[in-house]
């Protein structure tokens, strides 16, 4: 394994843990210029569609960070796991939520991300966080376990 590849997973994690509205507009620094993204809500292709998805995040939510808790590194693949904290802008503003995930990157020669694909639970990790949705996600739940 290059120090190289290790060196640019710490240099991405640093970013996404200190990720702001500013810094946004840095993404080409660490993404490959036709860099493909994938969350359970979006799938876009592009450093300028990728920016979207995060400005978005911070249009949306109060305090958005990431914490990467551990990443596994093996040539040019990656796995982060991260947790993603933040406060909802619509709802109860003062209780931080907490989710938790995973990223699958994949890297070019020169450290950039050419593939991100996040991987997290939308139904247990935000929907059953969600005034009158979760009371409806927990039933559902509670039902397919009975």
């Amino acid at each position: 394994m290059s120090n190289d590849k290790r060196e640019a997973v710490d240099r991405l994690c640093l970013y996404f843990e200190s990720i702001s509205p500013q810094s946004v507009s840095r993404m080409g620094e660490f993404y490959a210029a036709d860099a493909r993204f994938k969350d359970p809500f979006n799938e876009v292709h592009g450093v300028p569609a990728i920016q979207q998805v995060f400005s978005h995040m911070f249009e949306s939510l109060h305090g958005p960070r990431f914490v990467v808790s551990h990443r596994i590194v093996d040539g040019t693949q990656c796995f982060l796991v991260w947790e993603f904290r933040f406060r909802f802008k619509r709802f109860d503003t003062t209780t931080e939520q907490v989710v938790r995930g995973g990223s699958h990157l994949v890297l070019t020669e020169d450290g950039l991300i050419k593939d991100h694909r996040d991987y997290w639970d939308a139904a247990e990790e935000l929907y059953e966080k969600l005034p009158v949705v979760g009371s409806l996600m927990r039933w559902l739940k509670q039902r397919a376990n009975t």
